[in-house]
């Protein structure tokens, strides 16, 4: 089982966190598209995750992870996003997360450590399912639309 002294760390300091991956989506080059959401759009997106860690990582919400980032998937292709973009960002938040953990030198005995090392390991996989999910969503709204009935300027619908 996850250390929950560590990942009560990282949702204590989920403001903190939260900012630091605001500025990088920010400062990003490759997320052009991105970048022209609202503030407020990537800050609250990336406290849900750093504030809430405790509750994805825990067995039993596949369901709901499944859910959250297919809508997030879907979400960003109405808003135009490039998926590689949305992707990029997703392994931005899961850096910056580890990175803390890292930097705030918990680890100073073996446990510790290896509680440092199971926690990378479940964030890890839970971005892996995210990432999937969040493509799942991309995909099936892209469907969507190309599966759409056009409509002329008359209001008629186009074969």
């Amino acid at each position: 089982m996850v250390s929950r002294t560590l990942v009560q760390t990282i949702e204590d300091n989920s403001e903190h966190i939260s900012a630091r991956i605001v500025r990088h989506l920010r400062e990003d080059p490759r997320l052009e598209h991105l970048r022209s959401l609202p503030e407020s759009e990537l800050q609250d997106r990336a406290r849900e995750v750093v504030k809430n860690l405790g509750h994805w990582l825990v067995a039993g919400h596949d369901g709901e992870i499944a859910q959250h980032y297919e809508r997030l998937g879907r979400r960003r292709q109405e808003e135009s996003i490039p998926l590689h973009e949305l992707v990029h960002s997703l392994h931005i938040l899961r850096e910056h997360i580890v990175d803390f953990v890292r930097e705030e030198g918990i680890g100073q005995s073996a446990f510790q450590l290896y509680a440092e090392e199971e926690l990378e390991h479940l964030v890890g996989l839970f971005f892996d399912k995210a990432v999937y999910h969040a493509v799942r969503g991309y995909e099936g709204a892209m469907h969507q639309v190309a599966h759409a009935p056009h409509v002329d300027l008359r209001g008629g619908a186009l074969a």
